[in-house]
């Protein structure tokens, strides 16, 4: 028996502590996926993201543009271009509301996360609900019927400087509003299907861009 014995190789037979079980890799961070309602609104949000983020990306360079022939006009030339200063507020007004938009889509607005970590998950929920809630109100008593309404009264009033309307420049502000309403309602969704967390994430690769 004792030959029998030490005989075995070293490593084998039933001692598992050399050997400790390991865990599918990812599986105690793993999320749900929601279903297939949370997977289609993820798509869509995707999909509004990008063209949102072209969108911004052509407005900011044509922004860049306007600005940069004013400064050239008047300091160069010595006759500034009038069209110029008109063109870069409004230019500056839809590319920040549509910006806004994509922010908020991400998550990444300015929000004050210390007092809320303290509280438990269902507390963060409630308190991540009402945020929610109260943001669709905004966006949808002020930015979409307020918009619309303000779109309607200066829809005749032409801008010199630009083949637009000022009321149709004035139409980014309900689009805006119903975009945010469904980023809203994504994070919402998402939130109780267990796939957003109650308290947005801080991403530190987009830290300082």
């Amino acid at each position: 028996m004792e030959n029998m014995s030490s005989d075995q190789p070293e490593g084998t037979g039933n001692d598992r502590s050399t050997t400790p079980e390991q865990a599918p890799a990812g599986a105690s961070d793993a999320r749900p996926s929601g279903g297939p309602v949370v997977a289609a609104l993820e798509t869509t949000r995707q999909l509004i993201d990008r063209v949102l983020a072209l969108l911004c990306i052509a407005i900011f360079a044509a922004l860049v543009i306007v600005v940069a022939w004013q400064v050239f006009s008047r300091q160069v030339l010595g006759a500034p271009a009038t069209w110029t200063e008109e063109s870069a507020r409004y230019v500056f007004v839809v590319l920040a509301l549509l910006g806004a938009a994509l922010v908020f889509s991400e998550r990444g607005h300015i929000a004050v996360e210390l007092l809320v970590n303290k509280f438990s998950v269902r507390v963060q929920k409630i308190v991540a609900l009402a945020v929610e809630g109260s943001i669709i109100f905004f966006a949808g008593y002020v930015m979409i019927y307020g918009g619309l309404a303000v779109a309607a009264n200066a829809w005749t009033q032409n801008i010199s400087t630009m083949p637009v309307s000022v009321g149709q420049v004035y139409l980014t502000l309900p689009v805006a509003g119903a975009l945010i309403i469904f980023f809203a309602v994504c994070h919402i969704v998402g939130m109780f299907a267990g796939t957003e967390k109650p308290v947005p994430e801080i991403d530190i690769n987009n830290q300082g861009i």
